[in-house]
C-alpha cells in the first residue's frame, strides 16, 4: 500500500476517532460529573448524607469499573441497538464508550473533590451558604485543577477504548489497524496508526496537563 492510499484512510479513521472521543467525553462528563459528586455529597458526614444510597452509587461505580472494555462492548449491545438503532459504526461505539467510561471519570471526580479542604466548606456553611451553593460555588470550583487533571486521564483512556472499539466494527484507527494493519498483513500502516494514536495521546496530555497547572495557580 502506497502513501498515496494511506492518507485518505488515515485521514478519515483520525476523524471517525475523534468524532467518538469528542461525543463520548461529552456524555462521560454528563453521567460521571453527578456520580462523583453525589458519591461525595451522600458520604457519611457528606452534605447530603445517605449511607444507603452512597453504598448503592458505589456498587454501581465498581460494577462498571470492574468489566474489561471488550466485554462491556458486547454486553451492551442491546441497549446500543435500542438508543442508536445499529450496533455498527462510530455513533454505536459512543454508547459503551459512555458506560465504560462514565464510572471511571466519577471516581477521579469523587478525588478531585475530596481533596477541598472541610474548612473551607465550613466556611461557606458558616456564611450561610445553601447545600447546593456549597456544591455549585465552593465544592466544584475548589476542585477545578483536580477535575481538568481527571478528564484528561479520561479522555486518554477513551482513546484507547476507542481503539477497541473497531473489533465490533466501530470505525476510527483500531478498525483501520485491524482490517488492514493486521488481516491485510499492512505493517506499515499498522506501525503508522500506532504513531497517530500516540501522537493524539501526547498532545491531549500535554493540553491537559497545562490547564490543571494554569488553574491550581490560580
Amino acid at each position: 500500500m502506497t502513501w498515496d492510499e494511506m492518507g485518505p484512510l488515515l485521514w478519515e479513521s483520525t476523524g471517525q476517532t475523534a468524532l467518538m472521543v469528542v461525543w463520548s467525553t461529552l456524555f462521560t462528563v454528563l453521567l460521571g460529573l453527578p456520580l462523583g459528586v453525589a458519591l461525595v455529597v451522600t458520604d457519611r458526614g457528606g452534605l447530603l448524607p445517605s449511607p444507603l444510597l452512597n453504598r448503592v452509587l458505589g456498587l454501581i461505580v465498581n460494577v462498571g469499573r470492574s468489566l474489561p472494555f471488550i466485554v462491556l462492548m458486547i454486553a451492551v449491545i442491546p441497549l446500543t441497538r435500542l438508543i442508536v438503532g445499529t450496533t455498527i459504526g462510530t455513533f454505536a461505539a459512543v454508547v459503551p464508550l459512555t458506560l465504560g467510561a462514565a464510572p471511571f471519570f466519577a471516581r477521579l471526580v469523587e478525588t478531585a473533590l475530596r481533596e477541598v479542604g472541610r474548612d473551607t466548606v465550613q466556611a461557606a456553611q458558616a456564611m450561610g451558604a445553601g447545600r447546593w451553593t456549597i456544591i455549585g460555588k465552593v465544592l466544584l470550583p475548589e476542585a477545578r485543577s483536580g477535575l481538568v487533571a481527571g478528564l484528561t486521564v479520561t479522555v486518554v483512556a477513551l482513546i484507547s477504548y476507542s481503539a477497541m472499539a473497531g473489533v465490533i466494527g466501530g470505525g476510527g484507527l483500531g478498525d483501520l489497524a485491524i482490517r488492514y494493519g493486521y488481516q491485510r498483513f499492512e505493517t506499515t500502516l499498522m506501525v503508522v496508526t500506532v504513531i497517530v494514536l500516540i501522537v493524539i495521546v501526547q498532545l491531549v496530555q500535554t493540553l491537559g496537563d497545562a490547564i490543571a497547572r494554569r488553574l491550581a495557580r490560580h
